[in-house]
């Protein structure tokens, strides 16, 4: 459950799948030793593709709220320069949207 952090980014492939990528903000609140409030912030890439990515791009747009269901999934890759990176990610199959729209 979270809230879109930027507008869903479509790719269409050479083959005709569609592919959403975003990433959504979630908050947890809760009070230090000192009893002060204090709110941590994770952000979440998440992907989806073909009937749920044309969804996404149809009704989503930054700062939506949103509830995701899927596999968290983690990958490398290789960078212009060379550089292996990895990333973590959920593969949405399912999204709620939530809030008004």
């Amino acid at each position: 459950l979270g809230n879109l952090g930027n507008q869903p980014e479509m790719i269409t492939l050479e083959s005709g799948r569609k592919l959403a990528k975003f990433s959504i903000a979630t908050n947890e609140t809760y009070r230090n030793a000192n009893g002060e409030k204090v709110t941590d912030t994770q952000w979440h890439n998440i992907i989806a593709w073909n009937k749920t990515a044309e969804i996404i791009e149809k009704y989503l747009q930054k700062g939506n709220e949103v509830m995701v269901e899927g596999k968290l999934t983690s990958r490398s890759y290789e960078t212009k320069e060379g550089e292996k990176r990895y990333i973590t990610e959920v593969v949405c199959n399912e999204i709620l949207m939530l809030g008004n729209r």
